[in-house]
C-alpha cells in the first residue's frame, strides 16, 4: 500500500509539472485565462527541472521611508492616469518601488504575497549578462572583444565561428533567428518545446544551427536563443552552474529573503538563461539596489568598474541606434533624454527591474498581462518618468 501511495503521488506530481508547463506554453500563445495565467506565474517553478539559487545567513531588511509615496499623475500616449489605473490597467501583481535606498511604495495583487516567487521571464537575460561582468572581474573571462570560440570551441563549426563575446551580449550576431512567442513556427516556440521534452544539449545544438544572414556586429536581432549561449558562456568559462555562481556572487551576499529557482534545458543541464528565473518582488529590488550601486556589496566590488555603464548603454549598430545594451534596455526620460542613464530588465506579460541612478529611483513590477506584448493600457516607460517626477 505504501509503495502504491508513493507511486501514485510520483504520477500526480509529475502530472502536476506537465500541466503547469503546458499552460506555460498557451500563455506565450497569448491563450491563457487570467486566474489561469496568474496560477502559471506563481508556480513557474514547478513547471521544469530547476536549480536552487541559493540565499545564506541572515536576511538583510529593506529601509522604508517615512514618507511613502501616494497617488500621482501618470501621462501616457493623448491621456492622463493614475497609480490605481495603473495597477488595474495593467494587471499588475506586484509593485515596489525605493527612493534613495528606501522603500516608498510596496503592493501586492492578484493573491500575490511577499513570499510568492513570480516568473522573471526575459528579466533573466539582465541577470546572465551581468554575470558574463562577474565572470570578467573574477578573471574567468578575460575580456568581452574575445571570440566565442574560445570558450566555446564547439561553436568553431557554426556561424558563431567569427562572433564576439560582445556581440553576442548585444545581440548584433547576425545569425537568423524570430523571438515571436505567440507565433508556433518561430524559433523562439520551438526553443520552448525543446525546453519541455527537456532534452539536454538540444537547445544550444538549435541555436548554432541558425544561419547567417549579414556579418557579425552590423544588425540587432533580439533573440533568447543567444541567451542561452550566454549562460553557456558562463558555464564553460567558469566551471560553475549559472545558480550556483549567481548565489555565490551576489545572491548569498545581499542577504536575500528567499531562495530563487531558474529552470533547467533538462534534468542536471544548463539553466535557460534567457527567461528561467523564479524570485520574489523584495528580492528583485535587491537585486536592482545592487545594480544601482554600479556593481558593489558591502565594499566588495563584484563587477568591473566601468561594467554596468558600458552594459546599460544604447549603441550604434550599423546605421541604426539601439535603445539595447548587453540585454538591458535603456529608458529615456521623458525631459532629460538619456540624461538620468536609466535603464531596465524587461520581460514579457510586463515584468521590470527599473534602474534610475541619477534621481536614486529603483522600481520592480510584476504583472499578468494577457499577451507576452502590447497588451498594457499605460505604457510603462511612461510609469517610470511619472514616479520619478513624482519623487523628485
Amino acid at each position: 500500500m505504501g509503495a502504491d501511495n508513493r507511486d501514485n503521488g510520483a504520477e500526480q506530481a509529475v502530472d502536476s509539472k506537465a500541466q503547469v508547463a503546458s499552460s506555460i506554453v498557451d500563455a506565450y500563445a497569448g491563450q491563457l485565462m487570467p486566474n489561469a495565467m496568474v496560477a502559471t506565474f506563481q508556480t513557474a517553478e514547478t513547471a521544469f527541472a530547476t536549480r536552487l539559487i541559493r540565499r545564506e545567513g541572515e536576511t538583510k531588511p529593506l529601509q522604508y521611508s517615512d514618507e511613502p509615496l501616494r497617488n500621482y499623475p501618470i501621462a501616457s500616449g493623448d491621456s492622463m492616469y493614475d497609480l490605481f489605473d495603473y495597477v488595474s490597467r495593467n494587471r499588475v501583481a506586484g509593485l515596489i518601488v525605493a527612493y534613495k535606498a528606501k522603500v516608498v511604495l510596496e503592493h501586492y495583487d492578484l493573491g500575490i504575497t511577499p513570499d510568492t516567487r513570480w516568473m522573471s521571464m526575459s528579466m533573466a537575460k539582465s541577470v546572465s549578462t551581468t554575470l558574463v561582468g562577474a565572470a570578467i572581474k573574477d578573471g574567468y573571462i578575460a575580456d568581452v572583444n574575445d571570440p566565442l570560440t574560445k570558450y566555446l570551441p564547439d561553436l568553431s563549426t557554426s556561424a558563431y565561428h567569427e562572433t564576439s563575446v560582445r556581440e553576442l551580449l548585444q545581440m548584433t550576431s547576425g545569425v537568423h533567428w524570430d523571438d515571436t512567442h505567440t507565433d508556433p513556427s518561430s524559433e523562439r516556440r520551438k526553443m520552448l518545446e525543446m525546453q519541455v521534452q527537456q532534452q539536454p544539449g538540444a537547445i544550444v545544438n538549435y541555436v548554432a544551427s541558425q544561419p547567417r544572414e549579414v556579418p557579425s556586429g552590423q544588425r540587432w536581432n533580439y533573440s533568447t536563443g543567444e541567451t542561452h549561449l550566454v549562460g553557456a558562456l558562463v558555464q564553460a568559462a567558469t566551471g560553475k552552474w549559472l545558480s550556483d555562481y549567481l548565489s555565490e556572487k551576489i545572491w548569498r551576499k545581499l542577504g536575500m529573503e528567499h531562495d530563487a529557482y531558474w529552470w533547467l534545458e533538462s534534468v542536471d543541464g544548463l539553466e535557460v538563461a534567457g527567461s528561467g528565473i523564479c524570485a520574489t518582488l523584495r528580492d528583485y529590488l535587491r537585486y536592482a539596489q545592487f545594480m544601482a550601486t554600479g556593481g558593489i556589496i558591502d565594499g566588495e566590488r563584484i563587477l568591473p568598474e566601468t561594467w554596468v555603464a558600458e552594459a546599460t548603454a544604447p549603441r550604434k549598430i550599423g546605421e541604426q541606434t539601439v535603445d539595447y545594451g548587453y540585454m538591458w534596455w535603456p529608458v529615456r526620460s521623458s525631459d532629460h533624454g538619456w540624461a538620468d542613464g536609466a535603464y531596465a530588465a524587461r520581460g514579457i506579460f510586463g515584468q521590470f527591474m527599473y534602474i534610475n541612478p541619477a534621481k536614486e529611483v529603483t522600481i520592480v513590477v510584476l504583472s499578468a498581462r494577457s499577451k507576452p506584448k502590447g497588451a498594457e493600457v499605460i505604457i510603462d516607460n511612461d510609469f517610470f518618468n511619472a514616479t520619478v517626477a513624482a519623487l523628485t
